[in-house]
């Protein structure tokens, strides 16, 4: 549930490449800005008028990249959108020059998706920039994080209070690492379900609960957040089929019969029939449109709040 809007402050951070030092005040604080920012409160923040904004993305994205521009366009702030395709990138150019290239043309803040870890950290090192991460490979995708603590904390009285199950290819999602770092932090629960082979090794040091069956993952939880297959980075013969995985994991129309209280989340883009059936997508208690919309007032808070510092 969002705090009364108070007058933000700026945050102890010069970058957004990952949440692993943010605190839960840290996370707060982006959370009541975005909330005041949603509500059209004053926020004391000042305007991005006459500053940069750079998306460079190198990956396909249309949530994240469209949600990002609308968010610096709602900021006043002049956008310059770079996609790999469209950029110097296809002659050779390597994602140092190009950031640089950017700088020169006076970009000041620098949205970076790109298929390698890291990436915006090497950005960072290289410019002199205000870098956020916009994903990066299968390590991180911290806006995406924020904006689902979001959803959460607009829907339910405390975030701490709740049962998050992240189901899915957990080994290959760089949303469920930013997830469960920020759920953690604001103190929620986790469990995340899956096949043990699209489970990572690394979980015991995530501080969650794991289970390989969805009815158990469903038991425990107040909110289940569906993930796609990510299959353009699987080696093959992880699951057996799509309709096998579909059985089962896959959430349908009889999960929300037998769970009434349960309400659904997805990243986005949803595979229909894979991970999650139509109707569920579709349904009153899911909340991925919301997901959407709410990307925008999350962006807005971590590009005033990281101008501000």
């Amino acid at each position: 549930m969002p705090a009364s809007h108070s007058r933000s402050a700026s945050l102890s951070h010069a970058h957004l490449l990952d949440l692993t030092a943010y605190t839960a005040t840290d996370l707060r604080r982006i959370l009541d800005t975005a909330h005041a920012f949603h509500d059209g409160v004053d926020t004391e923040l000042p305007s991005l008028h006459d500053r940069t904004v750079a998306t460079l993305f190198f990956e396909p994205s249309t949530r994240t990249k469209t949600s990002f521009q609308q968010a610096a366009q709602q900021l006043e702030a002049r956008v310059i959108g770079v996609d790999a395709s469209g950029s110097s990138v296809v002659k050779g150019e390597s994602l140092k020059d190009t950031a640089q290239t950017l700088q020169a043309l006076n970009a000041e803040i620098f949205v970076v998706r790109h298929a390698a870890a890291s990436a915006a950290h090497f950005v960072a090192q290289h410019t002199d920039a205000t870098v956020i991460n916009a994903g990066d490979g299968a390590r991180a995708h911290p806006t995406q994080a924020l904006l689902d603590l979001y959803t959460l904390d607009a829907h339910y009285p405390a975030v701490r209070d709740l049962h998050v199950a992240i189901v899915g290819d957990i080994t290959h999602s760089r949303v469920a690492r930013s997830n469960i770092r920020a759920l953690r932090t604001m103190g929620a629960e986790v469990t995340v379900c899956g096949p043990p082979t699209l489970l990572p090794a690394d979980l015991a040091a995530m501080d969650v609960h794991v289970t390989h069956t969805l009815r158990d993952a469903l038991d425990a939880c107040d909110v289940a957040m569906l993930l796609r297959l990510q299959l353009e980075r699987q080696r093959t013969g992880l699951f057996p089929s799509l309709p096998e995985y579909h059985a089962q994991f896959g959430v349908t129309a009889a999960h929300l019969q037998a769970y009434p209280d349960l309400r659904i989340m997805h990243p986005g883009p949803v595979n229909r029939g894979v991970e999650i059936e139509a109707a569920v997508v579709d349904h009153e208690r899911s909340m991925i449109l919301d997901q959407v919309a709410h990307g925008v007032p999350v962006r807005m808070a971590v590009m005033a709040l990281l101008a501000r510092s």
